[in-house]
């Protein structure tokens, strides 16, 4: 059952990439980086269909992953790769072009691809392209492959803008490359709705018990020191609601007001309290 759920969300996640090319994307010319943007170049070009040319560059980037990476990309990348060439030919003439603005359409591009790739990579698939070609990369270059894939990724964009003579069209292309890591990063991690504390003072007990008193939340403890003072303390961390924010701000000032305290934003919490691992 957990196969078939993971193949439900690729379907599902490939299913809006498709969307989001076929009725954005690809009618306005925003090649947005990647093997869909080279696609994108060769299909008014040369008037090649997407699809195939998306499944068609893959090939030879699968064939070099094997030989590199050896057999570690799954089924489920072969499938992601093959459903997504399919789903972008074959839906293409049945769908809608809903707009002929370029902002509109690099927004909506964008947001429909970034929703369909975070689903996929949340559902261990991928859908070859760039990511892949980096991976390869960097057996060669040793070069992190986040650096790799901006520089593919700018490259390709570099490439429509000089196709389409258009530095317009690469630009709208940016905001959705930008749109579209977003989005991916949100499906994949959630929206923060959660934030955690790090609290370091000189009573950090008293500061424990006032906030399973006040607040019903726990907290961990845990030793460090001190690099300038040298002086042993302990720190302790306590995560909490966004509604429970300035609660938890009021509880450490009046028990400690020389607290040191650090916020940041949590994007998911598993456990008691909270949601429950599935």
């Amino acid at each position: 059952m957990k196969t078939v759920y993971e193949i439900a969300g690729v379907s599902l996640g490939v299913l809006l990439v498709a969307l989001g090319l076929d009725m954005f994307l690809i009618p306005n010319k925003i090649a947005a980086g990647g093997v869909s943007g080279i696609a994108t170049i060769l299909h008014y070009l040369v008037g090649a269909p997407v699809g195939a040319a998306i499944l068609a560059l893959n090939i030879p980037l699968f064939a070099m992953g094997i030989y590199r990476l050896g057999l570690r990309f799954g089924f489920r990348s072969l499938y992601g790769t093959i459903t997504l060439s399919l789903a972008v030919d074959l839906l293409a003439p049945a769908l809608p072009v809903p707009t002929n603005d370029i902002l509109l359409a690099s927004l909506f591009g964008g947001v429909l691809t970034g929703l369909g790739m975070g689903l996929v990579f949340r559902h261990r698939g991928t859908t070859g392209g760039t990511d892949l070609a980096a991976a390869v990369l960097r057996t060669y270059t040793g070069v992190n492959i986040g650096q790799l894939l901006f520089l593919v990724d700018g490259a390709v964009v570099l490439a429509a803008g000089v196709a389409f003579r258009s530095a317009e069209l690469a630009m709208y292309a940016l905001i959705t490359i930008f749109i579209t890591a977003w989005l991916i990063d949100v499906v994949q991690e959630g929206i923060s709705y959660a934030k955690a504390f790090l609290i370091i003072s000189e009573r950090p007990d008293e500061i424990a018990e006032a906030i399973l008193a006040g607040l019903d939340r726990g907290a961990t403890a845990w030793p460090a020191q001190g690099v300038y003072t040298g002086a042993r303390r302990e720190v302790l961390l306590s995560v909490v609601d966004r509604a429970e924010v300035t609660r938890l701000k009021e509880i450490v000032h009046g028990v400690d007001p020389r607290a040191f305290v650090i916020l940041a934003d949590v994007h998911e919490v598993l456990g008691e309290g909270f949601k429950e691992y599935k």
